[in-house]
C-alpha cells in the first residue's frame, strides 16, 4: 500500500476507485464499504483509494471539546487498510481552512482532477465538503458532469451488526472487551514504546515492559487486568496487561501501562510493542501489601492463560 502525506505527493491514476472517510477503528461497518470498494475496483480493472483526515474533524472543529477518544493513531489506521488491501492512502491534513472548502471544490479540485475518480463507494449518509453540504444526491445528480460514477453502500448494509465507533470506545470504557472485538472483527490494540519504570515487577516475579504511547487522543481501556497477545519481531507471546494508577505502590498521578509477557526475557527497552486485548480479567484494586499483590498476579496469570486458550 502507498501513503500519500499531502495530496500534491499523489500521482492521479488512471481508474482511481475511491472512498472517504476517519475510518477510525476500521471496524466491520468500514469493512463492509471496503470490501464492496475492493469488489468494484476488481471489475472495472481500477485501483482502490481511501481518503482520510488527520487530524479526526472533530478535533480541529471543536478544540475545546476533549472528550473524542480514537481508536486508531494514524499509523495504527494505516496497518489496518493495508491489511484490508487498499492499494493508495491518501492522508489529508484536516484544518479550519480546509473545512471551508465547498463540496463542488472537493469533487472537481480533489476527486477528479488530483485522483482521477472514476468509481466513488461512500457508506450512507455520508456527508462532506464546507458544513457537510455534500451528498450522495448531489453527488449522484452529478455524476455525468463529473465524469464518475457513485454508489452508496445501503444502510442495512453497513448496520448489520449496529456497528459504530462510538458503540465500541463505550465499551472498551466499560472493559467489555468481548463486544469491542466483535464489533471490530479483531481484538483491540495499543501499540506503543518500551520505557524504563522502577522495576517494581520484577522485585515480585513479574517484570513488565512500561508502555509510553504516542498520543494524547488514543482510547486507553477501563482500568485493569487484561490477557493480551503481544506482536514482537513477527512473534506472538501470551501476557496480561495492566492499566491503572499503581494503588498497591503508593499510586500515581499518571496512569501506568504495563505488558508482563509470559516465558519471555529479552531486553526490548526503546522497541515497540503491538498488545491486543483479549479478555478483561478484573479491575484495579489495591492490596494491603506487595506479599497480598505478588499472590494476587500469580492467580492473575493463571487466569490470563485460561483466557488466551480460547484463541
Amino acid at each position: 500500500m502507498k501513503i500519500y502525506h499531502s495530496i500534491d505527493d499523489f500521482q492521479r491514476l488512471h481508474c482511481a476507485v475511491v472512498t472517504s472517510g476517519t475510518f477510525d477503528g476500521v471496524h466491520l461497518g468500514h469493512q463492509t464499504i471496503l470490501n464492496r470498494l475492493k469488489e468494484v475496483a476488481d471489475k472495472s480493472k481500477g485501483e482502490t483509494v481511501v481518503i482520510t483526515f488527520w487530524p479526526h474533524p472533530r478535533l480541529i472543529l471543536n478544540p475545546e471539546d476533549d472528550t473524542l477518544k480514537l481508536l486508531n493513531t494514524f499509523e495504527e489506521k494505516a496497518a489496518l487498510l493495508k491489511e484490508q488491501g487498499i492499494q493508495h492512502l491518501l492522508r489529508i491534513t484536516f484544518t479550519k481552512e480546509f473545512s471551508q472548502l465547498t463540496s463542488h471544490d472537493f469533487i472537481t479540485n480533489i476527486l477528479v482532477d488530483k485522483i482521477g475518480t472514476r468509481k466513488l463507494v461512500i457508506g450512507y449518509d455520508h456527508r462532506f465538503g464546507r458544513n457537510r453540504e455534500g451528498s450522495f444526491e448531489e453527488l449522484k445528480l452529478n455524476a455525468v458532469h463529473y465524469g464518475f460514477d457513485v454508489e452508496e453502500i445501503p444502510r442495512q448494509d453497513v448496520d448489520h451488526v449496529a456497528v459504530s465507533s462510538t458503540k465500541i470506545r463505550q465499551a472498551l470504557e466499560e472493559g467489555d472487551i468481548g463486544t469491542a472485538s466483535q464489533l471490530l472483527g479483531k481484538p483491540y490494540s495499543i501499540s506503543g514504546r518500551v520505557v524504563k519504570g522502577d522495576k517494581i515487577g520484577r522485585e515480585l516475579g513479574y517484570p513488565t515492559a512500561n508502555i509510553d504511547i504516542d498520543s494524547n487522543h488514543k482510547l486507553i481501556p477501563n482500568e485493569g487486568i487484561y490477557a493480551v497477545t503481544v506482536e514482537y519481531e513477527h512473534q506472538l507471546i501470551n501476557g496480561m496487561l495492566y492499566i491503572g494508577n499503581r494503588p498497591t505502590i503508593n499510586g500515581n498521578l499518571k496512569r501506568s501501562i504495563e505488558v508482563n509477557l509470559f516465558d519471555f526475557n529479552k531486553d526490548i527497552y526503546g522497541e515497540t510493542l503491538k498488545i491486543n486485548l483479549i479478555a478483561y480479567l478484573r479491575g484495579d484494586i489495591k492490596f494491603n501489601g506487595l506479599d497480598a499483590l505478588k499472590e494476587q498476579l500469580h492467580k492473575d496469570k493463571q487466569s490470563a492463560i485460561n483466557a488466551l486458550k480460547n484463541i
